[in-house]
C-alpha cells in the first residue's frame, strides 16, 4: 500500500490544529506516522501553514497520495505546481531553467495575493477599531455635555441662594411697609360691605310684631292641650297589678334559682369525673 500525506489532529476541544504527516494508509488517523513535514492551523485568518517544501515534493514524486485537504495545502504552497513542472522537464517539454522561472513568477503572484488579503484584513480591522473609537468619543462628549449642564445648573442655584442670603434689610422693610399699607385698605372695604348689608335689611313694623305674638300664643295653647291628652291616655292604659300576679312572679323567681343551683351541681359533678379520669391516666 502506498504512503499517504494527511493530517493528524492536535489541540484542545473546539480549537484544533493539525500536523501534516507521511503515514501508511493502513494506520489510523492519529496513529503512527513515518515523518512529520508541516503544521496547519485553521484558527487564524489567513490560515497558518508551515511546510517542508523539499520533503513534501520528494514524497509526492515517490508516489505518496495526499488527501483532499493536504492536496489543497500543497497546491497553496506550490508543491503540486512544482511537481507538474518537473514532470514536464522529464518529458522534455521545457528546460529546468524555464521551469524554475515559471515557478518563481507563480510564487511572486501568489505572495502578492496573500499579502493583499492580509492588507485587506488589516485595513478592515483598523476601520472597525476607528468606528468603535468614534462611537466611544461621541458617547464621552455627550456625557461631558450632560455633566457641564448639571454643573452650570448647580452653580446658578448656588448664586441665587447667595443673592437671597445677601439681600439688604431695606428691601425687607419695604416689603413689610407694603403689607402694612394693604391691611387697612382691606379693613375699610370689609366695613363698607357690612354697612351696605345693614342698610339693605327691611324694617319690621308694629303690625307684623303683633301678628307674630298672636301666632306664638295660639301654638303654645295647642301644645299644652296635646300634652294633657297624652297624659290622660297613659293613666287610663296602665294595668293594675293584683296580688295573684305578685305570687306568680315570686314562684317564677324561686324556680329560676333552683335551676341555677342544679346547673352548678352538675358542673361540679362533671369536674370531679374529669379529675378522676386524669388521675387514672397518670
Amino acid at each position: 500500500m502506498p504512503a499517504k500525506i494527511r493530517l493528524t489532529r492536535q489541540g484542545r476541544k473546539r480549537k484544533p490544529f493539525y500536523h501534516i504527516v507521511i503515514a501508511d494508509s493502513r494506520a489510523p488517523r492519529d496513529g503512527r506516522f513515518i515523518e512529520r513535514i508541516g503544521i496547519y492551523d485553521p484558527n487564524t485568518n489567513p490560515a497558518t501553514i508551515e511546510l517542508d517544501f523539499d520533503s513534501a515534493l520528494n514524497w509526492l514524486q515517490n508516489g505518496a497520495q495526499p488527501t483532499d485537504t493536504c492536496r489543497a495545502i500543497l497546491s497553496f504552497k506550490g508543491v503540486i505546481f512544482k511537481n507538474h513542472l518537473l514532470n514536464g522537464v522529464k518529458k522534455g517539454a521545457f528546460s529546468e531553467e524555464e521551469a524554475e522561472n515559471r515557478f518563481q513568477t507563480w510564487l511572486k503572484e501568489k505572495e502578492g495575493k496573500v499579502q493583499a488579503k492580509i492588507d485587506q484584513l488589516l485595513s478592515a480591522q483598523k476601520d472597525a477599531e476607528k468606528e468603535i473609537f468614534e462611537a466611544e468619543t461621541k458617547i464621552n462628549e455627550a456625557r461631558a455635555e450632560e455633566i457641564a449642564k448639571r454643573q452650570s445648573a448647580l452653580a446658578e442655584e448656588a448664586e441665587l441662594a447667595e443673592k437671597k442670603a445677601s439681600e439688604p434689610e431695606e428691601v425687607v422693610e419695604e416689603e413689610v411697609a407694603v403689607e402694612a399699607a394693604t391691611e387697612p385698605a382691606a379693613e375699610t372695604t370689609v366695613e363698607e360691605t357690612v354697612v351696605e348689608t345693614e342698610v339693605e335689611k327691611p324694617e319690621v313694623t308694629e303690625e307684623v310684631k303683633v301678628e307674630a305674638e298672636v301666632v306664638e300664643a295660639v301654638t303654645e295653647a295647642a301644645a299644652e292641650t296635646a300634652v294633657e291628652e297624652t297624659l290622660v291616655e297613659t293613666e287610663v292604659e296602665k294595668p293594675e297589678v293584683t296580688e295573684e300576679a305578685e305570687v306568680v312572679e315570686e314562684v317564677k323567681a324561686e324556680v329560676a334559682e333552683e335551676k341555677v343551683e342544679e346547673k352548678k351541681e352538675d358542673k361540679k359533678a362533671e369536674e370531679k369525673k374529669e379529675d378522676k379520669k386524669a388521675e387514672e391516666k397518670k
